[in-house]
C-alpha cells in the first residue's frame, strides 16, 4: 500500500476514533456523563433503636474514710485491694490527750453534782427559815392590830420574812445553775467519748480498699480520707453518648455492655441514670448503666463499650439512613418514579437503628424506590443511571 493511500483511509479513521473516544469522554465521564445512582426500596419491618457509648467502669459509690477531727494516723490494717466487711476496723487514730480531757469533764460532772447536792440543802434551810419569818410576821401584825405591840415591831418582822424569802429564790438559782452545768460538763463528756469512738476508723459497707491516702504518723485534718473503700455491688459504667442520639434515653432501658478485657461476651444492664448536664466540648450526654447482675473481679477503669435499647417496633416503613437528604432545609429522600424521574419527597423519620436504618413516618408508602447513594449532587433534571454500588 502506498503512502497516499495510507494517508486518505487510516487519517480519517483515527479522526473518527479520537472524536468517538472524545465523545464517549464526555457522555461517560465528563459533565454530560449520567449521575450514578444506587437505589432501595422502602420495606415494611421491625426495626429497635440503638444507641452506642464508651465509658469506664466505675464504682458509684465511694466511701472516703476518714478523721472527724483533726489528729495523727497510729495505724493503719488494710491496704489496696484488700477486701473488707461492714464494721471491720480499718484504721486507728492516736488519741492524743483525750482521754485525759475525758476524765477532766467527768471529774468536773461530779463537781457539778456535789454542788447541786449542797444548793438543795441550802434551799432545804432558807424554807425553812421562810416559814418561821412568815409565821413571826403574821403574829406580829396581828398583835399590832390590837395595839399589844408597836408597829415598828410588825414591821421588822415583816422585813425579817423578806429577806428570808430572797434566801429562798437565791438558794433555787444557785441548784439551777449547778444543774445547767452539770448538763453541760455530762454533754462535753459524751462529745468527748463519740470523738474517742471516731478515732476507730470502721467499713461502713462491705467492700474493696481502692486507695490508700495516709501512712501512720501523718496528720490529718478533719474531713481528710485515710482510705477510700468502693462497694462492688455498685459497680457500672458511666458512659457518653453522643448527643444527637440521646432524645429517646429513658432511665430503665435495656442494656449490652462489652467490657475491653472480654470483647466476645455481652453482659447484660439497665440505664439508671441520665446525668442532666451535657459535655458542651464533646457535645455528648453522660449516662450511668447498672450491671443487672453485677459480674464477679470487675476492674474499676476499664473501658467498656455500651449499647441502649431506646425503642422497638414490630413492624415499620424503613430505608437506609444514608438516603436522608437536606433540601432548603428539609429532610427528605430522591424518589425514583417509575418513568426514571427524580423527585425529592419530604419525610418525616422516627427511630434509628445502629445497622443505618430509619424509620420513615411520613412521605413514603412501601415498595417506593428511593436513592440511597449518588455520584454527585441530584435535581430533578439530572440525568441517572442505576448502578449496584458505588
Amino acid at each position: 500500500m502506498t503512502s497516499p493511500l495510507l494517508k486518505k483511509i487510516l487519517l480519517p479513521l483515527i479522526v473518527v476514533v479520537v472524536l468517538g473516544g472524545f465523545g464517549w469522554v464526555v457522555t461517560q465521564q465528563g459533565p454530560m456523563a449520567a449521575t450514578r445512582i444506587t437505589v432501595a426500596t422502602v420495606t415494611n419491618q421491625a426495626i429497635s433503636a440503638s444507641v452506642f457509648g464508651i465509658g469506664t467502669v466505675e464504682a458509684r459509690y465511694n466511701y472516703r474514710i476518714g478523721p472527724t477531727a483533726a489528729g495523727r494516723v497510729q495505724q493503719v490494717l488494710v491496704d489496696v485491694g484488700d477486701s473488707v466487711q461492714a464494721g471491720q476496723t480499718l484504721a486507728i487514730m492516736d488519741a492524743v490527750d483525750l482521754d485525759s480531757r475525758i476524765q477532766a469533764a467527768g471529774l468536773a460532772a461530779e463537781r457539778a453534782t456535789a454542788s447541786i447536792a449542797s444548793a438543795n440543802a441550802q434551799t432545804k434551810e432558807a424554807n425553812a427559815r421562810f416559814n418561821l419569818a412568815q409565821h413571826e410576821a403574821q403574829r406580829q401584825q396581828s398583835l399590832a392590830a390590837k395595839a399589844l405591840v408597836s408597829q415598828s415591831s410588825s414591821d421588822a418582822r415583816q422585813q425579817d420574812l423578806a429577806v428570808t424569802q430572797a434566801a429562798v429564790e437565791a438558794s433555787h438559782a444557785a441548784a439551777a445553775v449547778a444543774k445547767k452545768e452539770q448538763q453541760r460538763l455530762q454533754a462535753e463528756q459524751q462529745a468527748l467519748r463519740q470523738q474517742q469512738a471516731n478515732l476507730t476508723l470502721t467499713a461502713p459497707v462491705a467492700g474493696m480498699i481502692t486507695t490508700r491516702d495516709a501512712e501512720p504518723g501523718t496528720t490529718l485534718v478533719a474531713g481528710q480520707a485515710v482510705l477510700t473503700l468502693a462497694d462492688p455491688q455498685s459497680y457500672w459504667v458511666k458512659a457518653r453518648i453522643d448527643q444527637s442520639l440521646a432524645l429517646g434515653l429513658q432511665a430503665g432501658q435495656t442494656a449490652s455492655i462489652t467490657l475491653r478485657s472480654a470483647p466476645q461476651q455481652a453482659l447484660p444492664g439497665k440505664l439508671v441514670r441520665i446525668e442532666p448536664l451535657s459535655d458542651s466540648v464533646t457535645e455528648e450526654r453522660i449516662v450511668g448503666i447498672a450491671f443487672t447482675p453485677v459480674p464477679a473481679a470487675l476492674s474499676s477503669g476499664e473501658l467498656a463499650e455500651v449499647t441502649l435499647q431506646t425503642g422497638q417496633k414490630d413492624s415499620a416503613l424503613v430505608i437506609p439512613n444514608a438516603a436522608i437528604q437536606q433540601q432548603t432545609g428539609q429532610s427528605g429522600v430522591w424518589k425514583l418514579n417509575p418513568d426514571n424521574s427524580l423527585q425529592f419527597t419530604p419525610v418525616q423519620t422516627g427511630i434509628q437503628s445502629l445497622d443505618g436504618q430509619v424509620e420513615i413516618l411520613s412521605g413514603l408508602q412501601a415498595d417506593d424506590t428511593i436513592v440511597v447513594y449518588t455520584s454527585k449532587a441530584l435535581s430533578v433534571d439530572s440525568k441517572i443511571k442505576v448502578v449496584a454500588q458505588l
